[in-house]
């Protein structure tokens, strides 16, 4: 039995194929099969998640379900990362129909912290119960860090992710005191620690109550470290293992994003964009041009929150006014993209009447 299968079994559980793999055979790894060719024996196979079971009908409101649906019909699936609801709110606004909740983001505005693996999984679950609740058929794939533990935390994350409402999750091959990406001097664990990482979030994910379509992201940041060869290698681990997307940290050029979708076929490939990081700035339409499937902006609400705020605070400490800052929105504009009408309406249909005025 695979590391924490009896951990979750229930009598609602599902008997999913998980199966072991070894990672000295280099030359039996293809990565996952194409979906009209016979599973191998070493190879995780669900088939209730090929992909040809999601290209018809309408979007679910199921945010896992959608999210599926989303990565297997064509089009980039575009994640701008959010940091609380504040910017989760202007995402919907925007019209986004994915959001990334990112590890950084979460530990930058849940504690006001860097990303050094200092934020726990209840901090991880509590911004993501608030998140995903704003808008519950919007997927969000959120960021688990190295699963914060051992297979029993990893299952535990998924489990909790889940209940969250979360649509999907990224768990990386980096050491427990890990960081940010994008910052030098990572280290990774072996190979074999890597895929028991994603077997373990699997096994969870298929031995779900009730059962989920929950996506597993497997992520490796041991490019920099290792070198890109060993990296997709990983990334083939994984995806025989049962990822079900593929997410290689700093890829720098656009030849080695290429190569990299190409290696790893069918499987799609998630890409991480940070202004000034390890990845060029691809743009949407470069980036699936390229071949990527899901594209991320990690930062893009916390930097804009620390430009603009520093900027709101440095302006009241000089003028002693927020007039300027406030650009004409008063408190009514603002609660207005906070969700103000939903609320209004709520309200009324239900038959109150405390909000016919505000």
């Amino acid at each position: 039995m695979a590391p924490g299968l009896d951990f979750f079994k229930s009598s609602e559980s599902s008997d999913a194929p998980v199966t072991q793999i070894c990672a000295d055979e280099e030359s039996e790894v293809h990565g996952s099969f194409e979906s009209d060719a016979p599973p191998r024996p070493d190879v995780y196979y669900n088939p209730r998640f090929d992909p040809k079971n999601f290209l018809e009908g309408e979007l679910s409101v199921d945010a896992a379900t959608r999210l599926r649906q989303l990565l297997a019909r064509p089009g980039i699936v575009i994640a701008p990362g959010i940091c609380d609801g504040i910017s989760a709110r202007c995402a919907l606004e925007a019209g986004f129909d994915c959001m990334y909740q990112s590890g950084a983001a979460t530990t930058a505005s849940r504690l006001g912290m860097p990303d050094l693996a200092i934020a726990t999984l209840n901090d991880f679950v509590q911004s993501a119960q608030m998140v995903c609740s704003l808008s519950p058929s919007t997927p969000v794939i959120a960021d688990a860090d190295t699963g914060f533990g051992g297979t029993a935390m990893v299952a535990r994350t998924v489990y909790q992710y889940i209940r969250a409402g979360v649509a999907g999750m990224h768990i990386e091959d980096q050491v427990q005191t890990k960081r940010c990406g994008h910052l030098m001097g990572k280290q990774v664990v072996s190979r074999e620690e890597f895929v028991t990482r994603i077997r373990a979030a699997v096994i969870a994910r298929d031995s779900f109550p009730g059962g989920s379509n929950f996506v597993v992201i497997g992520r490796t940041d041991s490019a920099q470290v290792l070198g890109m060869e060993e990296a997709v290698f990983r990334l083939k681990l994984a995806a025989d293992a049962g990822a079900d997307v593929c997410f290689i940290e700093g890829v720098k050029t656009a030849e080695l994003l290429k190569s990299t979708v190409k290696a790893l076929e069918p499987k799609p490939v998630l890409v991480n964009v940070i202004s000034g990081g390890l990845t060029p700035s691809f743009t949407t339409k470069e980036a699936e041009a390229l071949g990527a499937k899901i594209i991320i902006f990690s930062l893009v609400s916390c930097v804009a929150a620390v430009h603009g705020i520093r900027a709101a605070m440095q302006s009241l400490k000089k003028t002693g006014t927020d007039f300027s800052s406030a650009k004409g929105m008063d408190p009514k504009a603002f609660f207005e993209v906070m969700g103000l009408q939903e609320v209004v309406s709520l309200d009324a249909k239900a038959g109150g009447s405390s909000f016919d005025v505000v």
